[in-house]
């Protein structure tokens, strides 16, 4: 099993979300946050002064998959989110070691 962690713009999460319902996934986890890359945020005129943002506004989304579904759930993260843009985001993957459904106590792949 692994954790899919994607950090995306706001505006594509929905396409994201139908993207990852159309391969079978259906529990996600998001979050609002806020930071930079090499995009290094960017300025915006407010009443008349300039003023620097630092971090920008994204979106975290957390998916626990079967090791088996993680290319196509990468596959679909990446096509679903990119823009072409700089701030794009990114994808990272980490190993889960237990996964457990409180509700009945199933583990594992059973529990996803």
């Amino acid at each position: 099993m692994k954790i899919v962690m994607a950090i995306i713009k706001p505006f594509k999460l929905e396409e994201v979300r139908d993207a990852l319902t159309a391969l079978g996934v259906h529990g996600m986890t998001v979050t609002e946050v806020k930071g930079y890359g090499r995009q290094k945020g960017h300025t915006e005129i407010y009443r008349g002064a300039e003023y620097a943002v630092s971090f920008l506004p994204k979106i975290k989304l957390e998916v626990a998959v079967a090791a088996a579904q993680v290319e196509s759930v990468l596959s679909a993260i990446a096509s679903a989110a990119q823009t072409g843009q700089i701030g794009d985001g990114k994808i990272f993957v980490t190993p889960l070691e237990r996964a457990v459904r409180i509700r009945t106590g199933e583990r594992d792949d059973d529990a996803l």
